[in-house]
């Protein structure tokens, strides 16, 4: 699957609209970023928060943001076409912006964001 920078940005960005604004509320000093490939070590990695939850910060954590980034060319290649991979970055999205909320793999597993 093929698809440029800035419309795999744009696919990042509506994911994060369609986060409820509930939830989305809550979400407090964090920065998303994409980047086209994972580490070295780790080329699988669809996407990567680093970070404090806020399930174990403190009441007075100013720390810098948190970051999650989302890794684009991993997703493109597990992806056979548009339909999955909007759904590939929605799952990966909310993933990584669930572990901002404390929740660990194992959990996102059981709920299908693993």
């Amino acid at each position: 699957m093929e698809l440029d920078r800035a419309d795999f940005e744009a696919l990042v960005e509506r994911a994060l609209d369609e986060i409820p604004d509930e939830i989305a509320a809550l979400v407090h000093n964090v920065v998303v970023l994409v980047e086209d490939d994972p580490p070295p070590a780790e080329p699988d990695l669809l996407g990567v928060y680093e970070g404090v939850s806020l399930t174990e910060r403190a009441a007075d954590h100013t720390g810098l943001p948190d970051r999650i980034t989302i890794f684009r060319r991993p997703l493109l290649a597990m992806c056979r076409d548009a339909e999955e991979l909007v759904r590939e970055v929605r799952v990966t999205v909310v993933h990584e912006v669930a572990h901002h909320f404390g929740l660990d793999d194992a959990r996102l597993h059981e709920l299908g964001y693993g």
